[in-house]
C-alpha cells in the first residue's frame, strides 16, 4: 500500500521516513518531545533485575508498570524521571539501540507471572500527551506453578516489530514500490506502536465486510493506522491484538495461568517442565528448532499442548545471547544455510530443513493461508464446517455433522489458517500423510483458504499479500519445495484438528482469530475452549457459565 505523501499528517515521531508506509523511530522530527523505553530482556523470576534503557527528549517523564488482564493493575511506578537525548543507529531494527541503562528494578518476590506492561508517560511542551509501551514477563519459580502456561509469541512479534526502521517484511531502501525486508530483528529497541496496548475496537486485518461486485480490498487495519499513527504491523501480532484477548477470557472463566515467552523455550528445554499444559494463542508463526525441540519433548513426555493460533510458517536463528532474530526467507541468501541446511531460515516444509510444522503441531502453515483478507477468499462465510461432531472437544457443544462453527458475526475462519493435504471418504476428510502429518491426526473441521490475494484489478490497486509474490518465492525456493506445493496453486484450506503423539496429545485451532471470536463470546467456541483445557488439567469455576462439570 504505497503512498509518496507518506508522511503528510503523522505524529512527528513517523516524519523522517521517505519510505511510503514510515516506521517509528526516535527523535525523527528535531526538536521532537518523545520519551522511549526497552528492557533488557523479555522474561524475569521474581528477585531477578529488570534494566530500562531510557532515552528521552523531555526534562521530565514517569514511568509505570501494569500487570495486564482481565483488571489491570499498576504495581510499580516512577515519577519526575530523566534520561539523556540518546540517538538510535539508522539499522536499528537490526542491530538495536545501545541505549545505556536508565533504571532498575527487582521484581519483588511476590510478583505473580504475568504480562507487565511498561509505560513511559510525558506531558510535550505544546500540552500533549506523550505514552508509548514495552513490557516483560514475570515467570513462576519451580514449586509456584500452575498447570498451564502461555507461550508469548515474541519470535512472530519481532519478525513485525518495524521499530527503527525495518522488520523482516519491509524497510529497506528509499523505494515503497521495491521494500525488502531485514533478515535481522534485534531484542534490544522499542516495540512498534499498537503491538502491547491500543484503544478497544481497533480493526484487525480479518476482515468481516462484504465485498461488493468488482469492489476493490480494502485493509482496514492499515487505514486505521494511518490515522492515528500507529504501526502498520499492529494487527500482525503479540499481545494487544491476539494473547490479551485470550487472557481476559480465562481470568474471567477462573483460570490460573502462568507466563513464558518463546524465547524461554528456545534458551531452557526446562521451560515447560511441571506443567500439565502449554497454550498458543494467536499468531505464532515465527519458530526456531529449539523451540520445536522443547515443545516436542514436552508432548512426548505427557505434557499437551493446546494451540488457539494459526499461521505456523518460518523457522528462524536467535543469536546466542538472544539479542537478535535472523529470518533470510531463502536458504540462498542465508550465511549458514550451507553448513547446517536443517537451520536454514525459511519455511519448515523445505525438503533441506526436513521438519514440517505438522509434525509439531498437526498442521502446516503453507497448508492455508488467508480467509477474508482483502480480496482472499473475501466472501467465504469466515467460518469451519465441522465434520467431526462427536470428537471430545466439541463434547457439549450440540454441533451437528455439516453445521458451521465461528460464522458471522464471528469470523472464526478468518486473516491466516494452517491445513494438511487432505482428501474425502465417505464424507469425511483425512490426512494424505504426504505433509508430515502425524498418524493420529483427526480434522474436526475445515474451511477454505489461499495462499495469496488474486490481482483483478490490473495493479491499480495495492494488494496485501499478492499471490505474485507467492508464486516468485516458489519459484526461488524450487525443488527445495514439496511437489504438492508447487501443484496446489493458491488453493489451501484451514483446519481445527486434534492428535497424540508419546504420552501427550495436541489440540489445534488452526487460526490467528481464536482468542478474538472468545472475546466476543461465540457459545460454541468458548464451549470447545473450556472442552480443551479441563482434558489438558485446568480448573475453573464452570458453573455460572452453565458448562457442566
Amino acid at each position: 500500500m504505497s503512498d509518496t505523501n507518506a508522511t503528510k499528517g503523522l505524529p512527528a515521531a513517523f516524519a523522517w521516513s521517505p519510505k511510503g508506509w514510515p516506521s517509528e523511530r526516535a527523535f525523527g522530527t528535531p526538536g521532537a518531545a518523545e520519551v522511549w523505553c526497552y528492557t533488557d530482556r523479555f522474561s524475569y523470576f521474581p528477585g531477578e533485575t529488570v534494566r530500562f534503557h531510557l532515552s528521552a527528549s523531555v526534562p521530565s517523564f514517569d514511568l509505570e508498570v501494569v500487570r495486564d488482564g482481565l483488571e489491570p493493575r499498576v504495581v510499580w511506578s516512577r515519577d519526575g524521571l530523566s534520561a539523556g537525548r540518546f540517538e538510535a543507529p539508522a539499522d536499528a531494527h537490526a542491530v538495536g539501540c545501545g541505549w545505556p541503562v536508565g533504571l532498575e528494578l527487582e521484581i519483588p518476590d511476590d510478583w505473580r507471572s504475568g504480562f507487565y506492561i511498561v509505560t513511559v508517560r510525558a506531558v510535550t511542551p505544546s500540552g500533549e500527551l506523550w505514552e508509548r509501551e514495552h513490557f516483560f514477563v514475570v515467570k513462576a519459580p519451580a514449586g509456584r506453578r500452575s498447570p498451564a502456561a502461555l507461550v508469548l509469541t515474541t519470535g512472530t512479534m519481532l519478525a513485525y516489530n518495524d521499530w527503527g526502521g525495518a522488520n523482516h517484511y519491509r524497510g529497506l531502501g528509499d523505494d515503497p514500490r521495491s521494500d525488502n525486508g531485514s533478515p535481522l530483528a534485534s531484542t534490544q529497541r522499542p516495540i512498534a506502536r499498537g503491538m502491547i496496548r491500543k484503544p478497544a475496537g481497533a480493526p484487525r486485518e480479518a476482515n468481516p465486510g462484504t465485498l461488493p461486485i468488482n469492489g476493490a480490498p480494502r485493509y482496514p487495519s492499515y487505514e486505521w493506522a494511518r490515522l492515528f499513527g500507529y504501526s502498520r504491523h499492529h494487527a500482525d501480532a503479540f499481545w494487544a491484538t491476539y494473547e490479551r484477548h485470550f487472557v481476559v477470557w480465562a481470568e474471567r472463566n477462573g483460570y490460573e495461568i502462568d507466563y513464558l515467552t518463546q524465547h524461554d523455550l528456545h534458551f531452557d528445554p526446562h521451560a515447560l517442565d511441571g506443567y500439565s499444559c502449554a497454550v498458543v494463542a494467536g499468531h505464532d508463526e515465527y519458530w526456531s528448532w529449539r523451540m520445536r525441540d522443547t515443545v516436542d519433548a514436552f508432548v512426548d513426555a505427557g505434557g499437551n499442548l493446546a494451540r488457539f493460533g494459526g499461521n505456523y510458517q518460518w523457522q528462524v536463528r536467535l543469536s546466542d545471547d538472544g539479542a537478535t532474530q535472523y529470518c533470510y526467507r531463502l536458504p540462498s541468501l542465508d550465511p549458514e544455510a550451507a553448513e547446517t541446511p536443517h537451520l536454514a531460515t525459511t519455511v519448515w516444509e523445505a525438503k533441506s530443513v526436513g521438519r514440517p510444522g505438522a509434525t509439531t503441531i498437526g498442521l502446516n502453515g503453507l497448508g492455508g493461508i488467508y480467509n477474508r483478507y482483502g480480496v482472499a477468499t473475501p466472501r467465504s462465510s469466515g467460518g469451519f464446517t465441522v465434520y467431526r461432531p462427536h470428537h471430545w472437544a466439541f463434547e457439549g457443544t450440540d454441533l451437528y455433522y455439516g453445521d458451521l462453527l465461528g460464522g458471522p458475526p464471528y469470523f472464526l475462519a478468518a486473516f491466516e489458517l494452517d491445513s494438511v493435504e487432505y482428501t474425502f471418504r465417505r464424507g469425511l476428510p483425512y490426512p494424505t500423510f504426504e505433509d508430515g502429518a502425524p498418524e493420529t491426526l483427526e480434522i474436526l473441521a475445515l474451511a477454505p483458504a489461499v495462499r495469496g490475494e488474486e490481482d483483478r484489478f490490473g495493479g491499480r490497486v495495492p494488494i496485501g499479500g499478492p499471490e505474485e509474490e507467492v508464486y516468485n518465492y516458489n519459484a526461488d525456493l524450487g525443488d527445495d519445495l514439496p511437489g504438492y506445493v508447487h501443484e496446489g496453486e493458491m488453493r489451501g484450506a484451514g483446519m481445527i484438528a486434534a492428535f497424540t503423539r508419546g504420552d501427550g496429545e495436541v489440540f489445534n485451532g488452526g487460526t490467528t482469530e481464536w482468542s478474538h471470536v472468545l472475546s466476543l463470546g461465540d457459545p460454541f467456541v468458548e464451549r470447545i475452549t473450556h472442552n480443551v483445557l479441563r482434558r489438558f488439567g485446568l480448573r475453573g469455576p464452570f458453573e455460572h457459565q452453565g458448562v457442566a462439570s
